[in-house]
């Protein structure tokens, strides 16, 4: 039975081992998907640019450009949401694959079942987050002298002073989900766990330092002095809270 949430998903498997290359493919295959195989950074460029993906499921170690360079780049230009794979079971690996703006991580071996439910659970949420990001115009939405662009995902200061140099910050899908699960609950404590449902939905063990590190990142951004943050607050014994109020601009 097909995945409700897409009539046919078009998954493109990167990994340079290709008897994982083929099983992948072929077992998302079997479960009513589309999936077309890369055995590169190279070839998953060629793919992208000639058709439409709803996914990649992203090798970390291959040679040329490694997986975390690759999802670092689909992060950055909006690319489709990346599913990791990696012999390295290290938290620390797991923290660096989904900071660089991955979406979910599974560690090698794993059992084609679970791929298949993170796959699913991927799609599911990329779903819900296409409009937020692509209504017509798109959102900006202002909070403590920023401005988010939606569409964009640029944040800009809301206003200049005379002869002021503008500034615009990118932001990583990482870092876009998390200040949008922010900007849509001001002023609300929201605890690790529940931040790390938010933005990833994972329902794969915990990592209290995955959101830590990611609300550091967010800070330098946004933060006028990230060491003594005003706008992304900790909370003690509970988590983080936007300590500003947000508002649609025009």
């Amino acid at each position: 039975m097909n995945d409700h949430t897409h009539p046919v998903a078009h998954i493109l498997v990167v990994d340079d081992h290709r008897e994982i290359r083929d099983a992948v493919t072929r077992y998302l295959e079997k479960n009513g998907m589309q999936a077309t195989a890369a055995r590169n950074a190279a070839e998953m460029d060629a793919h992208l640019e000639a058709g439409r993906f709803d996914l990649v499921v992203l090798d970390v170690m291959m040679p040329g450009e490694d997986g975390l360079s690759a999802a670092r780049r689909l992060a950055t230009s909006n690319g489709p949401p990346v599913l990791m794979l990696s012999a390295l079971s290290e938290d620390t690996d797991r923290i660096v694959g989904l900071e660089v703006g991955a979406d979910d991580y599974l560690v090698k071996p794993f059992n084609p079942r679970e791929l298949l439910a993170r796959v699913k659970a991927i799609l599911r949420r990329s779903k819900h987050a296409v409009p937020l990001a692509s209504q017509p115009g798109g959102r900006k939405l202002a909070f403590a002298g920023w401005l988010l662009d939606t569409d964009t995902r640029e944040l800009s200061r809301e206003q200049q002073g005379p002869g002021e140099a503008r500034v615009q910050v990118s932001l990583t899908t990482a870092e876009f989900k998390l200040l949008m699960a922010f900007l849509e609950r001001p002023r609300f404590v929201l605890s690790r766990d529940q931040l790390l449902d938010i933005t990833s939905g994972r329902t794969a063990e915990v990592y209290d330092r995955t959101i830590d590190n990611q609300v550091s990142r967010l800070r330098r951004k946004v933060e006028a002095d990230p060491s003594h943050p005003r706008i992304i607050m900790t909370v003690r014994a509970g988590g983080y809270s936007l300590a500003a109020d947000v508002r649609e601009a025009t």
